[in-house]
């Protein structure tokens, strides 16, 4: 079992890791639902971090239908993370009609190969979930960021349970949205055996001096250390 933390910047990627995080999943932007990590990011993440790291590959937040220029800005970031040692990376394409875009993601697993391709969340706005599990299979994804198409997994507990039956050996299903030390007991009993989090809380601003007319706090997101390490425990047992 093993758990993968979503990370927004190198000093949650930093805390994470020791913390006891298995992996990473390498994110910015939040706020959009994680978008592709700069290329001072990534450098950094792959000198200073020994836990592998999969980068989410998504050119920008909305929905996961792309044209041609982002499916290019697709690729050449891809074809960046295999050329900077990233082990995986983390995106999903979808049709019009919900369905996976088979041609395009086929084309992604064999353009990053060795990399382990986990399709993310646009798992959780596809139609027919069991048949898109399927088709990811015959794509050659690795694995299936899910949330079992409901805001939280406490939510979509049911579908989860019916993937990881029906995935088998032949794909890895992995749980994720709130996935917290609260709710790992009753993903191990769904059959779950990795697990993705943000364990994400506020960073106050260290900041002195403040323009209060601007109206802003300054804050950011950051990991939760005693989170990942009560996660970590729960695993192990």
């Amino acid at each position: 079992m093993l758990l993968e933390v979503a990370v927004f910047n190198i000093q949650s990627a930093l805390l994470a890791e020791k913390a006891g995080a298995d992996r990473l999943e390498l994110c910015e932007n939040p706020k959009e639902g994680g978008t592709t990590p700069s290329y001072g990011t990534l450098k950094t993440v792959i000198e200073k971090v020994g836990i592998p790291a999969f980068p989410i590959i998504r050119p920008r937040g909305g929905d996961f239908l792309y044209d041609e220029p982002s499916y290019e800005v697709i690729k050449k970031d891809v074809l960046l993370c295999k050329e900077l040692g990233f082990k995986g990376a983390v995106t999903g394409l979808l049709n019009r009609d919900g369905t996976v875009d088979m041609e395009r993601t086929s084309r992604l697993v064999e353009l990053s190969y060795p990399l382990e391709i986990t399709f993310h969340r646009a798992f959780d706005r596809a139609k027919d979930p069991l048949t898109v599990m399927q088709d990811l299979i015959k794509c050659g994804c690795t694995r299936i960021l899910t949330s079992g198409q409901h805001p939280s997994v406490v939510e979509g507990i049911d579908l989860i349970k019916k993937l990881i039956k029906a995935a088998g050996d032949q794909i890895i299903i992995l749980p994720g949205s709130g996935v917290r030390s609260a709710t790992i007991g009753m993903l191990k009993d769904a059959g779950a055996r990795e697990f993705h989090s943000s364990a994400r809380r506020t960073a106050l601003s260290k900041m002195e001096f403040t323009v209060p007319s601007m109206q802003e706090t300054l804050n950011s997101l950051i990991v939760d250390e005693q989170e990942i390490r009560a996660m970590k425990q729960l695993i192990s047992e």
